[in-house]
Order: C-alpha cells, then structure tokens, then sequence
C-alpha cells in the first residue's frame, strides 16, 4: 500500500474508505495482484467502476480483436495480449479472493479469457501471414483455418488461475497458398503459424506471458509435426492412438467460434474416444495411469499436493472419465468436456447414487478453491500447500477459517472421501491381509532356541537363516528410520518373511532380498508399497533369488519397486515398435522446461524397461534371443528423446540452421559395435557416431546466431552431456566417440561427404571392419539414403585378400593380448580364442573380403545375417554357417545369463569345448594364413 501511496496518491485519495479498505485487503492476499497494480495502478478506478461485481466473458474477445485491429508487428501485439491477461487476471483473482463469486463462475471465467487470448492471438497472426504468404486454401479454392483444440481443464472450461494450456492444432484439408509471390504447402504454412502461436502466447517479455504453451499432446508428441491435417490426425488416432489418448480426449474441445470445421473435427475424434459397447477395459487403463501418477508423487517425493495426491484432484476426474469412457458410447448426454455436467449427468443416469455426487462434488469444488487460490497468490503453477504461515493465512481468511488446522482437517476429510470412491470405483478393494501367521512371531522371537523351535515346526531345515534374520535385526534396530518407518517395517516383516520361507533355501535368497530393503529402510513410501502389494513382495524375492543383477539394480534404484505392483505389467514386455511411444508417453509427466526432471525421467524409463526385460528374461518369458533386440529399440528411443532435447535446448539460445525447413534437422546418429549390430546386452555402452550435411559457411537464424558448423557442434556436446550426466537414477548411457573419424582427436560430429572421403581415402581396415557393424539409427531421411550408399560403397572396395586376411589376424591378435585376463582352464566368452570376438572377425571379414563381387554382403550390420547372407552365396558351406551362427548365439546367451547373475563373462573351458574347436578351426580355414 506505501508503494502505490508514492506512485498513485492522487488516485488512492479519490477513493473511498471502503475501497481503500478492500484494495489494502486484496494487495495483502496476493504478491501477484500487488505487482500488477503497482505497475498499473490506472486498472483500479475500472475495477471499482463495476468491473469486480459482473464478468461479461463475451467481451474479452471482442475487446481482443479490437485491441489488434492496427496492430502491425509481433512484438507490439504480444505486449496487448500479455497487458489484456494481467489485467483481467487481476481483476479475477480479486473477485476470487473477495468471494464476488462462485469457484464454478470463476472456472468459467478464467477459461473464456484464455480461450478468447488463444484465438485473438491465432486470428491476428493468420490475417499477418496471409498478407505476406497467401492464403491456404483446399483443391476446390476454399480458405483454410487453424483448428485449435483446447485439451486438458482448458477444454472443460475449468481452467486453474495459473495452469499450462495443453493444445493441438490441426487443418481441414491439403492444399497450397493462394496470393503470395510464391505458392506454400498447406501444412508448411500452418507449421510456421503454429510456430509463431506458440512464441506469441509462451515468450517471457517485460508484460511476463499470456500462458505457458504445451503441445505434447500432439499424434507422435515432441518428434511428430506441430500441425498436421484432419486426415492425418484421424489415421494416427485409428492405428495409433493410446488408451492414455483416449483419456485426453475426454476434455479436447475446438476453440473459437463453431463451425462445420468444428463439427467435421469432433465427428472424426469421437470414435477413438467413444466405443459403441460398454467399454470396461477403460478401468483398467486408468488404473494403471493413477498407479503412475502415484510413482511419480514418490519419486519426486511430493508432500501436501491436492492435485496428485491420494484423494486428490485427479482421482476425482479419474472417477468421472471412467464412466465416460465405459458408458460414453452408448450414452451421447455423457460426451462432455466438462466435468462438473458429466458428474450431474451420472447422477440423472444412475450411475452415481446421491450421496456420491454430493460428496464428491462438494470435496472436489473444495480443492479446486484452494488450488485456485494457491496459484492466485503469486501466479504460480503450482498444487503444493503453502510451507510459511503468511500464505495459511490468506487461503484461511479466503476460504473463511480460522487457521491451518481448521483448513488441513476440512482439506482431509474431503481427499478421505474422494479417495474411497475412487477406490470403489477405479481402484479396486484394499488387499489387506490381516491374518496371524507364525512369521509375526518369528519376527518378534527374542531367543535362539525359540527361533529354532518356530522353523523346526514348519519343517524348515536352514542353519544359516535365523543368524542372518537376527544379525540384520539387530543393525536395524540401531538405525534411525522414525516411529512410522519402524511400525511400517514391523508390518512388513512377517509377510516379507513369508515369501522368503516359501523359497527351497530361505537363507540363501536373504542376502539379495534383504539388500533391497536395507536400502529402503529410510524410504517410508516404498516399505508401505511392499507392505500393502502382496504382488511386489512375491515378485522382489523370485526376481531376487532369479538374478543378482536385478537385486542390484532394484537396491540401487529403489522407484523400480514400482514396476512389481503389477506382476502382469511386469512381464508384458514393450512390443519393439512401442518404445519410441512408449518414451513419450512417459515424458509428458513431466514438465517440459525443466530439464533436470526430464533427464532423470529418461534415467527411470531406461532402467524400468531394462527390469522388465531383465524380469521376462529370467523367467522364460521373453526368448533369449528377442533380448538383445528389445535392449536394442529401447536404446534407440532414447537416443531419439536425447537428441530432441539437445535440440531444443541449443536451438532455444541460438536458433536454427537457416537453410533447414520444417521437421528437418540435418543431423544423423550412426550406431556402431553391438548397437549397429542389435546386440546389446545389460550395462552395454553405446558407440555412437554424428554427422550432418551442411556444407558452406552459413548461420542459425537465432537471437544469438553462430556458424551451421558450430552449432552442430554444440548439438553434438549437448546430446554427450544428457548421455553422461550422473542423477539420482545413474547415467543413461555410456558413449563412445572413439569410432568417429580421426578417433578421439577428430571432431565430434562430421560432415557426411567428409565423412565418406575419410573412410574412402584416410580409415585404416579395422576402422572398415567396425563399418561393417554400423547402422543409421537416427537421423533425416536423406542422411540415411547417404549413409548407407556411402557404407555400401566402402565395403564394396575391392581388397587384395591375403593382405586383408593380415590385417584382420593382426588387429585380431592385438585385442586379444591387450584385453584378454584370464586363468588356466577357464574360458573369456568374449575374447578367448574361438569366443565371440573370433566369430565377429570371420563376420567382418566375410564382408570386406566379397562385397565387391556381392553387394548383397553388405546390406546387413548383425553376424547372424551376414551369415545367412554368406550360406546363400555359397561364400561358406551351410553346415559352417550354421555353427558360427550356433556357437555365436550360444555364447551371447551364456554371456547375458552370467551378466544377470552377477558374475564375470567366464566360463569352465571343458563346458565350452566343442563350440570353441570348430570357432577355431573356421577361423584358421578362413583367416589363417594358408587360407583361401
């Protein structure tokens, strides 16, 4: 109030008492409204004049449109749109605050407003664009329109006070522009458009934003087109689309005026969304989505949040859409974005009775008030109650209580009641067991003799494991874990025991399990999960005593314990073509602009989906030779997501490469070693190589612009520091450069002609031999059309052969002397002779020895191809094909069942004997030295 006496005297003295009073109340509840009037203290006398006790949402657009009438360049209409958002943003929060109105109302209000800023701001730029591009119209010369769905609260006219805005945008038809200097695609030019929205509504200037943009919502997310046709999103949702999608869907409404566009938009997405049967598989879904929305509130450890919580928000949608989603399709009065009609219809169906409406409705308007408020008070995203006594006091004296605890009680008793019907409705029936049984006892026992007496009973023959029980017993109850992590544990124990005791030797399957719960100890959250999912329980000591691998990652990664809720989850591998999806999908949990939470999302992705293979693997269920692909297609969707992210981020800072259109990139990930080859294994690095295919000196057309070389550069060190940076969940991926041109003393990413003169002209044949494994696994179309004839056409050298046969032995040799460590009588499956890397030399060599004469040699970078491939052109004799091919998946697997056990790659020779005298003998027949 001093700072706007200095500023504004004359006009606070024009007031009267009661406003002054009102004012110095309503500045003292939000630090936001009190910026925004100390900076335009003018908007007060309109407030006073009737602006506070009546809204007429109608005249935010018209108000809009007029305000852009003569505006003319981009920077002077943001500064309309950001000024007509805060002041009328204040103006809501004050009537918020000030009970002017109900939270319904209020919802409404602010939706209209960012609705009616969304589509002045797109109205504005088509008209701008026009002028300079033309006009896209259809074939028969009809104008086309950005379509703008509204997702998420936006669509349910329920938005928060300070929410993202989740948007996807679209066109009716194909087609070119009209009236330009020069004719542009549709899609080109909607593109642009969709581009400069974004900017428009999302930039941060000296007026703030209008709202912060979302568009992963879109078909194929970050890595699909920012706008694609009406057709083109029905065939995406048709073959595509996710049940998380349909979920989504619920809320998506055109925004702006309604026309037959909109009506044609809402008639193609409705069959995605609504079954024409009772659809119950929609429970399921989104049982399985609140599952992630609760590791994600462990993960990021997330205390007092409204939204997330158990009994929050989103239980509350969750509820409601689930109804929608089974019985939407046959009942039309439920195909509403808003929830508060859908929740009223339910009732008028029978669906609901009564008192679940009523308690639902009143606990989730209760919610909604406090988030609203919450964010009014320094327009913030955010769910979290406050953590200082200032901001209790002004949701208290808003929401007219009397203190904290008089807020928190009304705020529990209401997430206990959307909570249990959540649980009745989505969540299914608490499996608490409460049954006796003699391990609670066995838990307790504080004698030896009683101990023995207790296992001698249920006929357990085990010496070693009540000293073990009663040792870790004993350390525990030295650490401090809090009386809720000591009742949890002591809950725990008798069922954790009870799997354990089931295992043919309880003693030996304590060591890794009880690894796991050491390091959880301290992790109230996570000893709750295995107490309260009998699932996990049984799944962490099978899994364990299956494993030690998994036991040491489940120790050192404590959110896997998540992926063992759901034993059928669990073992449903990612179908390979699912990852990129899949990734996503999972990224869209997380906010996009902060990179740190979107580094350790890629960190927990890679490590659940290396559990579940690891988990299938063990246990029969996924074919050891399908391992090495799903390791594969995993690390290759995240490369796709890493080299995204790099992208924006350097891109952000310095702009594009100007001769780059829509969707390009102009740069390439090539993979080499056991990634080129699909043959990853557990804890495999990555060999990577970068190109693109710039050639000239030209700049990136950015607020700070450097050279096209420069900047893929940076592309390059970015995508390395996502790979290599430690989080809390690890590093993603070890990277290894040293394939690239020049090795390490070359530059980190080549231009692709360069790049063919290099291998053409300077590489020496090891470095052809590890071409042979290499494959586009990332990159623009055109990159990957020239990757692989520059590949072929490398390979396809002619080589003089007893020369080559050299140098292969040779190199051979080389790594086995510096790599191979050993002891008498075992066998390296790796590097000991007639071991993998034999095989792969007699591969390799195969390759550059025939490609000249059999360009079909070349087409393949996996041994078990090239193989095949040799047995068809008779370059090998069938029989010898097929033991190279035998011996070599035999090896891998001994390979990935010791790395799963724990132990080194090593085997007894005597065990080995056979597959390794004939590896031998081909290799001398192919590469020995009197070879042919």
């Amino acid at each position: 109030m001093e700072r706007l006496q200095e500023i504004w005297g004359e006009g606070l003295a024009a007031l009267t008492a009661e406003q002054r009073l009102e004012l110095e109340t309503v500045l003292g509840l939000s630090d936001f409204i009190a910026r925004e009037l100390c900076r335009h203290p003018e908007w007060i006398p309109d407030y006073f004049a009737g602006q506070l006790e009546k809204v007429e949402r109608s005249e935010f657009d018209k108000q809009l449109h007029q305000d852009l009438t003569n505006v003319r360049s981009e920077d002077e209409a943001k500064a309309v749109l950001r000024q007509f958002r805060n002041r009328h943003m204040v103006r809501l929060a004050w009537r918020d605050f000030l009970g002017y109105s109900e939270l319904e109302e209020s919802l409404l209000d602010i939706s209209a407003l960012a609705e009616a800023l969304i589509v002045a701001a797109r109205d504005w730029l088509y008209q701008d664009m026009c002028q300079s591009l033309g006009t896209p119209v259809d074939g028969n010369g009809r104008p086309q329109t950005l379509m703008i769905l509204g997702m998420g609260k936006l669509g349910g006219r329920e938005l928060n006070f300070s929410s993202d805005i989740d948007l996807i945008f679209t066109f009716p038809e194909h087609g070119e522009t009209q009236g330009g200097r020069r004719s542009l695609d549709n899609q080109q030019f909607f593109i642009r458009m969709g581009q400069r929205l974004v900017n428009l509504l999302n930039q941060v200037t000296v007026d703030g934003f209008v709202f912060r943009v979302d568009m992963r919502l879109r078909p194929y997310g970050e890595s699909g087109p920012l706008v694609v046709s009406f057709s083109a999103l029905e065939d995406y949702y048709q073959e595509q689309g996710r049940d998380w999608e349909r979920y989504a869907m619920v809320k998506a409404r055109a925004l702006g005026p309604w026309s037959s566009d909109s009506d044609e938009l809402h008639s193609l997405l409705r069959p995605f969304v609504y079954r024409r049967y009772i659809d119950f598989s929609a429970i399921e879904s989104l049982r399985r989505m609140k599952q992630l929305i609760a590791q994600e509130v462990r993960r990021r450890q997330l205390k007092d949040n409204i939204k997330l919580g158990a009994g929050g928000i989103r239980e509350v949608e969750f509820v409601v859409q689930s109804f929608q989603l089974i019985r939407g399709g046959r009942e039309p009065a439920l195909r509403t974005q808003s929830l508060f009609g859908a929740i009223d219809t339910l009732y008028s169906l029978g669906q609901l009775e009564y008192l679940a409406v009523d308690e639902l409705k009143h606990s989730y308007l209760l919610l909604r008030r406090v988030e609203n408020l919450l964010q009014a008070i320094d327009d913030k995203q955010t769910q979290t109650l406050p953590d200082n006594p200032l901001d209790w006091q002004r949701l208290c004296y808003a929401m007219e209580l009397a203190n904290e605890i008089d807020l928190r009680t009304h705020l529990e008793a209401a997430m206990g009641k959307i909570h249990r019907h959540f649980r009745a409705t989505v969540g299914g029936e608490e499996g608490d067991d409460n049954q006796e049984h003699w391990t609670h006892q066995f838990w307790n026992v504080q004698q030896d003799d009683h101990a023995e007496a207790l296992l001698r009973d249920q006929q357990i023959d085990d010496p070693d494991f009540w000293p073990l029980l009663s040792a870790w017993r004993d350390t525990v109850s030295r650490r401090s874990i809090g009386p809720r992590g000591r009742e949890t544990l002591d809950k725990l124990m008798p069922r954790l025991l009870a799997e354990l005791v089931a295992m043919p030797q309880p003693s030996k399957a304590f060591k890794p399990v009880f690894g796991v719960v050491e390091q959880v100890l301290t992790r109230t959250t996570y000893l709750e999960l295995l107490c309260e999912n009998p699932g996990a329980r049984a799944q962490l000591v099978s899994l364990c005593c299956a494993s030690p691998w998994i036991a040491t990652q489940l120790a050192r990664f404590p959110m896997l314990l998540d992926e063992l809720i759901d034993p059928a989850q669990l073992y449903d591998t990612t179908s390979l073509d699912d990852y990129g999806s899949e990734l996503r999908q999972y990224l869209l949990r997380v906010p996009e602009e902060d990179m740190e939470q979107q580094m350790e999302a890629l960190r927990q992705f890679k490590l659940s989906q290396q559990l579940k293979i690891a988990s299938a693997d063990v246990t029969g269920v996924l074919p050891i030779m399908q391992v090495s692909d799903h390791l594969t297609f995993l690390a290759e969707a995240i490369i796709e997501q890493v080299v995204h992210q790099a992208w924006q981020q350097v891109s952000a800072r310095h702009g594009i490469p100007e001769h780059l259109t829509p969707g390009q990139m102009g740069f390439a990930v090539v993979g080499y070693g056991k990634l080129g080859g699909i043959e990853l294994g557990y804890g495999s690095d990555l060999d990577l190589v970068f190109l693109h295919n710039y050639q000239g000196s030209g700049m990136t057309n950015g607020d700070k612009p450097i050279e096209i070389s420069h900047f893929y550069l940076k592309l390059a060190q970015r995508i390395l520091h996502l790979f290599s940076t430690r989080t809390t969940s690890g590093e993603l991926y070890e990277v290894d450069m040293r394939l690239r041109p020049s090795g390490a003393s070359g530059l980190l990413v080549s231009e692709i002609e360069r790049f063919g003169e290099y291998q053409r002209d300077e590489a020496w044949t090891w470095e052809h031999q590890a071409l042979v494994r290499s494959r586009f696994v990332f990159g623009d179309n055109p990159l990957a059309v020239r990757f692989s004839a520059i590949r072929a056409e490398v390979l396809a050298k002619v080589r003089d052969a007893d020369k080559l046969k050299a140098e292969v032995r040779d190199m051979r040799t080389k790594m086995r002397d510096h790599l191979l460590k050993v002891d008498s009588g075992m066998f390296d499956l790796k590097q000991s002779a007639g071991g993998i890397a034999d095989i792969e030399f007699i591969a390799q060599y195969l390759v550059l020895a025939n490609s000249h004469n059999w360009p079909e040699m070349a087409v393949w970078s996996d041994n078990v191809r090239i193989f095949q491939t040799a047995a068809e052109l008779e370059l090998l004799e069938l029989p010898v094909a097929q033991h190279l091919t035998q011996a070599y998946c035999t090896l891998r697997d001994e390979n990935h069942r010791l790395t799963l056990a724990g132990q080194a790659g090593q085997l007894p020779l005597d065990q080995v004997e056979d597959h390794v005298e004939r590896v031998c003998a081909i290799y001398e027949a192919v590469l020995g030295a009197g070879a042919i």
